[in-house]
């Protein structure tokens, strides 16, 4: 405990990689969606040498936030010092540090430091910060072990792929249509049921019942981070059984007169649910196949019908 309404903590946790591997993770921010199961997004906002400025949307207790931090990154000491340049209430001011030490050869001890205030100091508001900063730290200290450990042996259940459809209408009509999922019930074939919560602008809670070819139905949860009428990108934060992740984005350019939309996909597959999901005899690939026709089919479905609202128009 530091002064009056202020927290200084530290939590730490022994990863059996090599140190370089571990500081190599968390200083490219565009793995942090694949390794930290807060984060759904991180934007690098500016850059200038050590010094870097990045955008992070993320849940904390459940609820999705987002917040600005300013990053200064020492890859030979293994330490990034970071600052939370605008931060979200009930944070008043947030600062810490990743320290990565190597004990041993092919080992690593990882320090995370957290120093923040709440808003009016307020006692109620800090012990709400305690709780998101000890749930956190721990799932991405825990999340940070398990992915180092495992990043060698599953690179082959990780892969990406993409559909683009070429629409005659504007961008802010193709855009529209992706952002407006509370009527995707009534407008696509694929979705049964459909709830969204906005309650911070651009930043949306999508849960969705998503009716597969033999008419079942499976309900999956996605936190979405809305750039108008550029973009939308999201992290699913409850899966099919097939899947460990499933991050993607959507994103509309103008293209020669008209408007390419594409949807992305990076999935990680769950090895463990192949066969009693898909048969005694299918194996990884056949996995890849069938998640992969599974969510163009859908993506593709969505695409479609968005060209069919846009040229309408």
């Amino acid at each position: 405990m530091a002064e009056h309404g202020r927290r200084e903590v530290e939590h730490e946790i022994t990863i059996q990689a090599p140190a370089e591997r571990v500081y190599q993770l968390i200083a490219e921010v565009e793995n942090w969606p694949r390794i930290f199961p807060p984060t759904i997004h991180v934007d690098v906002v500016e850059r200038d040498g050590a010094e870097e400025v990045i955008h992070i949307w993320a849940t904390a207790n459940g609820e999705p936030k987002d917040w600005v931090s300013r990053r200064t990154l020492d890859p030979t000491a293994r330490r990034i010092v970071f600052r939370q340049q605008v931060s979200r209430p009930p944070v008043a001011a947030m600062s810490g540090e990743w320290i990565i030490e190597s004990p041993s050869a092919g080992e690593s001890r990882v320090r995370l430091l957290h120093d923040y205030r709440a808003v009016d100091d307020d006692p109620e508001k800090l012990a709400w910060i305690d709780d998101a900063v000890e749930r956190n730290s721990r799932a991405e200290l825990a999340a940070l072990k398990q992915n180092v450990e495992l990043a060698v042996g599953t690179e082959d259940l990780l892969f990406s792929f993409e559909d683009t459809v070429l629409i005659d209408g504007s961008v802010k009509d193709v855009y529209d249509f992706i952002n407006e999922a509370q009527l995707w019930s009534e407008r696509l074939p694929h979705v049964a049921a459909v709830r969204l919560e906005e309650t911070v602008p651009t930043l949306q809670t999508l849960q969705m019942d998503t009716r597969a070819k033999d008419g079942s139905t499976h309900t999956t949860t996605s936190v979405r981070v809305c750039f108008p009428s550029h973009r939308i990108v999201y992290k699913q934060t409850q899966l099919p059984a097939l899947m460990n992740l499933h991050t993607g984005y959507w994103t509309f350019q103008e293209r020669d007169g008209q408007v390419a939309a594409t949807s992305q996909h990076t999935v990680v597959l769950n090895p463990a649910n192949i066969t009693s999901l898909l048969g005694p005899a299918a194996d990884v690939a056949s996995a890849k196949d069938f998640v992969r026709n599974a969510l163009s089919t859908n993506s593709r479905s969505t695409l479609h019908h968005a060209k069919q609202y846009a040229e309408a128009r």
